[in-house]
């Protein structure tokens, strides 16, 4: 019974959930000598699949584009499902929001600087992302959507 109320945090898996690789002007578009304009959105995702189960998802959309015509477009989806339970309420948004994603965006990077090398490209590195950061903006533009309510998250 003690055992019920000890907060568990585990990690069952990472994995690739996602990758596609485009280069929609090629050949032509190699010859060309101007140095490329890329541009990276990331996401975050998550969602419970069991009871105490969640799978968490990073997603990087790298776009490079020489003039207007894309060189190459990456999109890769990493994952990984986490065991999360006995956590109070107030902390299981940061835990999934922020923990989950600093531990799933190393593999992220790794893969999209891989890709690109074996697309024959330069890698592409991702920078450092600051997700707490990137969660409370998340927040922050929720509440405003709510009508100015704000969305207390337990973190500072």
């Amino acid at each position: 019974m003690a055992d019920e109320a000890n907060p568990v945090f585990n990690i069952q898996r990472m994995y690739l959930k996602d990758l596609s690789l485009e280069q929609p002007n090629s050949p032509e578009i190699l010859l060309e000598q101007q140095q490329p304009q890329v541009d990276i959105q990331l996401g975050v995702g998550a969602g419970q699949i069991a009871d105490g189960i969640y799978e968490v998802t990073v997603t990087a959309t790298v776009t490079t584009k020489v003039g207007d015509k894309v060189l190459f477009l990456v999109e890769a989806k990493q994952a990984g499902i986490f065991e999360i339970r006995h956590i109070p309420d107030d902390q299981m948004q940061g835990i999934v929001g922020i923990a989950c994603p600093q531990m799933i965006y190393p593999y992220l990077r790794a893969i999209v600087s891989d890709v690109c090398t074996r697309a024959g490209f330069p890698p592409i590195l991702l920078n450092e992302v600051n997700f707490q950061a990137m969660f409370q903006a998340q927040q922050e533009q929720a509440a405003q959507q709510n009508n100015g309510s704000r969305i207390i998250t337990g973190l500072n």
